[in-house]
Parts: C-alpha cells; structure tokens; sequence
C-alpha cells in the first residue's frame, strides 16, 4: 500500500511516498529556515504565504522521486492538527482537493503522533509496548503506546516545550535561530558544569517545566556581565566572549537533557517498556541521545536526523497504520485543529468508542 504524505504544519512544505509503512519511495522537504533566521523565530504569515508557493511542485516531486503517478497511489495522509492555523489550511486544502480530484481515501493525521512514527521507517520497528519522549519547539511530552492508536499520556510541559527553551536562551546568549542546533554546536567547546543551573520538581513526576530553567539562565548571564535584572535581555549578549557564550550553551543543554532523561528513566522503570524512541526536531540532539543511551539498559534505534525534523514521510507512515483500522474521511468534512492533545485524536476517540 502506497500513502503520499503532505506536511505543512510550521514552516516546512513537504511531501513523501510510504510503501507499507517501512519503506521510503521518496521524501521531499522544503525548508523555510532561511526565512525565518531574519526575524528570530517563525512568523506565521509568511510561513502560510511561502506553503501556498511550493506546495504542489513539492507534491509533484515526491510522486516523480518515487516514478510514481497518482495511479499508483492508494490514499493520502495529511497534518491536521496541531500547527498554525494558515500553514494547515494549505496543507489540507492541497490534500482535500487531490482526494476529490483523484478519488482517492484521505486519513487525517496527528503532527505530534506523527513524529513517534518516524522511527518505524528504522530497520527495525520499535515494539510494544513503547515508551516515546516527545521533544520539539512546541511539544514535550512521555507517551506510553501499547499499540497503534493506544496510548496514554504520562506527562507533558507545563510551561514552555524543551524547543522553545533552546530557542529562547539562544537569543539570550546571542546564537542564532534555530536555538537547538546553534546551542548544541556551541556546547561542543563550553563547560556543561560551568553554571549550576536548576531542575524544576513538579507534581507529577513526568511532567516537564523549562520557564524556571529560562529564567535561571537570563538571571545568571545578567549576575556574569554584571548587570540587574532591569538590564534589556536582548542586549545582554554583546556584553558576553564566546568562552562564557559556550559555557552557557553547555550548561543550559546539560540541565536540560537531564530533566528529559530523568523524567524518561523514571517512566522506563516504572512501566518497562519493550521499547524505547525519541521523537521530533530536538530528538536530533546528540547530548540527548548520548545520555539516554547512558542511562536506560536496552539497545535504541534513533531515527536518522532528517526524520526528527518536520517531514511528510512520518505522516504517510502513520497514514499507513491509520488506513488498517480507520475509515477515510470526507474531504469535503477536514477542519484544521491549530491546538489538539494527541489524547483527542480521532484515533484515539475511535478506539475508545469500540
């Protein structure tokens, strides 16, 4: 079975062909990064603006990577939910006026659920059950599947996502966006024990918070230039030499892959997962994936870096999985969800109703 995906929930335009849910035909990404990196962070907009732009020649470059017609296509796979509003009504519409014009069967997808499936376009599948840490600029979260379309949600941010944290302390320390990448590269020469950092306790044991880890680093880079805390934020950074820049990438991504992996240790032992995956853009963190290998006693297939990041191919993967125990969805019926909890699918919904 053949699943064209269509990704366009932030600010990449991207299309893929899924054989099977395992085997990769084709996987077209375009990258708006480039955009972006001259504002600071991804303006909504414009990101809308740019999906309208690429998006059909993107799908028809994934059914020309793979030397497949619409043919040889057997549904279509689409994010839905959650993103922004004007990036997902591209996507959708691209994908609800080809099931019409194509006859073909439409299965709405979870971006975040998405992003777990990634890993089973590895060499092998991960299996159930299966714990997965969920880790991108808006989403963190400790998901427990016990099979396709089953799963719990153990805990999640209450605050900030891990993403957005790199993001905004990037800014701070003056690395450019995107903060993960620029932190994790500027970590490579800094002392991770430079600046003791703080870890939040929450109430429940696996849930997140990284406003408090934020704020801490903004105070000490405040108390190293020695300035107070009515000092402007965005000019802190020019009083800072790339020694103290690297120690403070260092420190910041040291504490918060540690919170990750301690709130993930704990879910491993306390549910014993046959399976262990890391899922979305900070899953392509290598201090992350260092650490959780250290720390959990079972060999994890990481998702090649190109899967962390948003792409069509986990949506057509999911689509696939979707297709074996959902019915389609009217096209004329899709309505974008900007802000869903992956506990709200309608897979999950669906399952729970039978």
């Amino acid at each position: 079975m053949r699943i064209l995906g269509i990704e366009s929930s932030c600010d990449e335009t991207a299309a893929a062909v899924i054989e099977d849910g395992r085997k990769i035909l084709s996987n077209v990404v375009n990258s708006q990064i480039d955009i972006h990196t001259l504002y600071g962070g991804v303006v909504p907009e414009v990101a809308a603006r740019s999906h309208i732009e690429v998006i059909n020649p993107v799908i028809n470059q994934a059914l020309s990577e793979a030397n497949l017609t619409w043919d040889d296509i057997d549904a279509i796979a689409v994010t839905y939910a959650p993103g922004l509003i004007g990036s997902l009504l591209v996507g959708t519409l691209a994908a609800r006026t080809l099931a019409l014009l194509k006859n073909k069967p439409l299965f709405p997808i979870h971006h975040v659920e998405a992003h777990v499936y990634a890993n089973f376009l590895n060499e092998q599948a991960p299996k159930f059950p299966m714990l997965a840490l969920i880790v991108s600029g808006g989403h963190s979260q400790l998901v427990l599947f016990k099979d396709h379309g089953d799963y719990e949600l153990l805990g999640q941010t209450q605050d900030d996502a891990v993403g957005e944290a790199f993001d905004k302390v990037a800014k701070i320390i003056g690395l450019p966006y995107p903060g993960g990448p620029s932190i994790a590269k500027a970590a490579l020469v800094g002392d991770p024990y430079k600046y003791k950092l703080p870890k939040a306790r929450m109430q429940n044991p696996y849930d997140f918070s990284f406003s408090g880890l934020k704020t801490a680093v903004l105070r000490t880079v405040q108390k190293e230039v020695g300035v107070d805390f009515t000092f402007p934020s965005h000019e802190l950074s020019a009083r800072l030499n790339d020694v103290q820049r690297a120690d403070f990438a260092a420190s910041f991504q040291r504490t918060a892959v540690e919170t990750l992996i301690d709130r993930a240790e704990k879910a491993f032992n306390d549910y014993a997962p046959a399976s262990v995956v890391i899922a979305g853009g900070v899953a392509a963190n290598q201090e992350l994936r260092r650490q959780l290998s250290d720390r959990l006693p079972l060999h994890i297939d990481y998702a090649p870096m190109n899967l962390c990041t948003d792409n069509a191919a986990m949506i057509a993967t999911l689509g696939y999985y979707y297709a074996q125990k959902m019915e389609p969805t009217d096209p004329l019926d899709l309505e974008v969800v900007p802000s869903l909890s992956m506990t709200k699918t309608a897979w999950a919904l669906n399952k729970s109703a039978n």
